[in-house]
């Protein structure tokens, strides 16, 4: 079910507390905009409660729109943006933005099936992957024997101790709840004095407000740069999540002094 924008401005400035999303914060909608709002809440498991003048989830409400706002349509919520893989195509282009040098040291952090890895491997990087799903590094382990890339680590990322070890970070993160932030953050703790990390993240990056703008600053801060993706960037793996580009250096040594 897709949703139109204008649905998609008010989810976005809707307020959620727990089970609980309320329009008051959005202000008085026309009818159509309130009803075309109220289909879309209902579709993603919200019922109107009179009693709470809000909308009522089984769960966090804020789990159960924020896919709707990053994709704009109502998706499953098994899917939560957590398994769409990179398209080969567009793996291409991150390791072209990275600059990838022969023997350069390259972390894919949530890895998935490895198609930022391969990326960098073609480009004769040496290839670390980090992954949490157990069948996911099933898969990798496969891909290291039989091209000669790895190692692979089987863990949750955001769990392991950075060291600023890797020349390169290619990553294509979760993006609910500010996740992706939150990996990118982490990972260019990874970096190398001097070292290039690009990250496929969720379009709000370019444009919402809170972390996402503070986000914005930080990578301004990094002398970094932030780039839309074409809409269908991600057709290929069932979605039109909207995506952005982001390419940041970390400092040099004399700079971080």
């Amino acid at each position: 079910m897709r949703v139109s924008q204008d649905v998609l401005d008010v989810l976005d400035r809707a307020t959620c507390d727990g089970n609980t999303l309320s329009l008051a914060s959005v202000g008085k909608l026309d009818r159509a905009l309130y009803t075309a709002t109220n289909k879309a809440l209902e579709a993603a498991g919200g019922k109107w409660s009179r009693k709470a003048q809000a909308h009522l989830f089984d769960g966090k409400a804020a789990e159960a729109i924020e896919p709707i706002i990053l994709t704009g349509e109502i998706v499953s919520l098994r899917q939560e943006l957590q398994q769409f893989y990179t398209p080969l195509d567009l793996a291409q282009r991150v390791a072209g933005a990275a600059k990838i040098e022969p023997d350069m040291h390259v972390l894919e952090p949530s890895a998935g099936q490895g198609a930022l890895a391969k990326a960098a491997w073609a480009c004769h990087g040496k290839v670390t992957s980090v992954e949490i799903d157990r069948k996911n590094c099933e898969v990798l382990a496969a891909i290291v024997h039989i091209d000669g890339f790895g190692p692979v680590i089987c863990a949750d990322f955001l769990q392991q101790h950075p060291e600023p070890t890797y020349d390169r970070v290619l990553m294509n993160p979760p993006f609910t709840r500010g996740q992706d932030i939150d990996h990118v953050e982490h990972a260019i703790r990874f970096l190398k004095p001097g070292g290039r990390l690009v990250a496929i993240m969720s379009g709000g990056i370019l444009s919402r407000t809170g972390r996402q703008a503070a986000f914005r600053q930080r990578v301004a801060d990094l002398g970094g740069a932030l780039a839309a993706l074409p809409a269908d960037s991600f057709k290929a793996s069932g979605t039109n999540v909207a995506t952005c580009l982001v390419t940041l250096d970390a400092p040099a040594i004399a700079e971080a002094e």
